[in-house]
């Protein structure tokens, strides 16, 4: 038996609602007849991950380290534990243990000598611009600013992809109180969110993955 999420059994059956109605058009109900075909999931903007030797980095900006410790080892794991189970069998990711290991121990400053140290074909790269937690003293708002570029190791580091993301904000219309987490449990479910937000360009996604996000803060 086929399951579907259920935000999608229940946008598909206003849409059928709607196309059963007198006034609905024979090319609406074509649109509601694909969606239930192909669903809603959105194509990666970068597919050259696939079959290739990949490192994680995250790199964020000095300030951001002091206030937020190890935020980028953290993001950076996240990403790679997302590209591994969506990419399955079709990519080998280093082991952000190793990538950790000797971005601490070595000065760089590009991302492809790290890829060259951990011989990666691509180096995914991120600059982690902002990263806070809190909305007031009392309320947690995840907020970050972040770029991603794919460095092509095999081609002297050659940036082969480039996205600046929208300011990520999560949950995005409302406020989680601090009564209600501790600062350690929101930072690792904020971490998740932006990892998530990042990942998801190199594989097929449901277009209706943040959809939600506010109740889920605030389960």
């Amino acid at each position: 038996m086929v399951c579907f999420p259920v935000r999608r059994v229940v946008v598909l059956f206003l849409l059928l609602a709607v196309a059963l109605s007198p006034a609905f058009g024979c090319r609406a109900l074509t649109t509601t007849v694909a969606y239930f075909l192909w669903g809603t999931d959105v194509e990666p903007d970068f597919k050259d991950l696939k079959d290739k030797t990949v490192a994680v980095v995250c790199r964020p900006l000095v300030s951001l380290q002091y206030r937020n410790a190890n935020v980028g080892k953290d993001l950076a794991q996240k990403i790679s534990l997302l590209l591994e189970k969506n990419l399955k069998k079709k990519i080998k990711l280093v082991d952000q243990r190793k990538v950790a290991k000797w971005t601490d121990e070595n000065t760089w400053e590009e991302y492809s000598e790290v890829g060259k140290a951990m011989k990666a074909d691509m180096v995914v790269g991120v600059d982690l611009e902002t990263f806070s937690l809190y909305q007031g003293q009392t309320l947690y708002q995840g907020k970050a600013n972040a770029t991603v570029r794919v460095y092509d190791c095999k081609k002297g580091g050659k940036v082969v992809y480039e996205k600046t993301l929208p300011q990520s904000v999560y949950p995005p219309n409302s406020a989680v109180a601090t009564s209600e987490r501790t600062e350690p449990e929101f930072r690792a479910e904020f971490v998740a969110v932006l990892a998530n937000q990042i990942a998801r360009h190199f594989y097929s996604h449901d277009a209706f993955d943040d959809v939600g996000q506010d109740a889920a803060a605030l389960r």
